[in-house]
């Protein structure tokens, strides 16, 4: 399987709540960095992360590029929290070993994340 196929297979099959078809795509030394956690899961960990995440919905395909061995995908994600809807982009950089992913890499970010006051100029793009 090439990396695309590979991802986007993941991607699908946590979107669908299918935990138990995980394993199918992540090699046997699978391992997933989350950068903005410094957090990092084996196989089994990181299948139990994902399928006990609290309030987990919905996980969509925004941005896709792939290779044979590597493949990037960004994707919007929803979770129900004591807040309601939560609304999340992640990146997830996947490298592939005997036609499975081996390596994952995600940056998760909340959409509702503010720009701290007085770092932003105030400027207006000029759209023309």
């Amino acid at each position: 399987m090439d990396a695309g196929r590979a991802l986007r297979g993941l991607m699908v099959a946590i979107d669908e709540h299918r935990w138990d078809d995980l394993g199918a795509f992540l090699h046997p030394d699978f391992v997933c960095r989350l950068v903005h956690t410094g957090e990092s899961f084996g196989r089994e960990d990181w299948i139990r992360f994902n399928r006990d995440y609290p309030g987990f919905e919905h996980l969509s395909i925004e941005d896709f590029v792939s290779g044979t061995d590597e493949a990037v995908c960004r994707s919007h994600v929803t979770c129900r929290g004591d807040d309601g809807l939560q609304h999340f982009e992640c990146a997830s950089f996947a490298r592939m070993q005997d036609g499975m992913i081996v390596r994952l890499t995600e940056v998760w970010t909340d959409v509702e994340q503010q720009a701290p006051p007085g770092t932003r100029p105030h400027i207006v793009a000029d759209a023309g």
